[in-house]
């Protein structure tokens, strides 16, 4: 969550707040967190990295007017950067499932 909230300022610093920028940030975020998850944790993967861009989508979303302004912008660009988050879910699932599998294999021969 704190990578994507720091590249969704860098983003913002850089780019002027890029969504396409930040959604295509968030595809290497996603399977390096899948590859670095600890094995009993593999399957909490693929929930946490939904919620890390969500997190860090605040950062980047249009959004002004106070606190209804920034929902508005949030709720917006979660559903038009939806792609990218399906995107970066399904990587982090498909990571996971090949690192189970090679688990529950090494386990029964062991």
């Amino acid at each position: 969550m704190a990578v994507m909230v720091l590249l969704g300022f860098l983003d913002d610093l850089v780019l002027g707040a890029s969504l396409t920028a930040y959604g295509v940030l968030f595809l290497p975020v996603s399977a390096l967190t899948a590859l670095w998850v600890r094995g009993g944790d593999l399957l909490t993967a693929p929930v946490v990295v939904p919620i890390a861009f969500a997190v860090g989508l605040p950062t980047v979303a249009d959004g002004g007017g106070g606190f209804l302004g920034m929902m508005m912008g949030l709720v917006t660009a979660l559903s038009t950067q939806a792609g990218w988050l399906y995107g970066g879910t399904l990587i982090a699932g498909l990571i996971v499932i090949v690192r189970r599998i090679r688990l529950v294999r090494r386990r029964r021969r062991a």
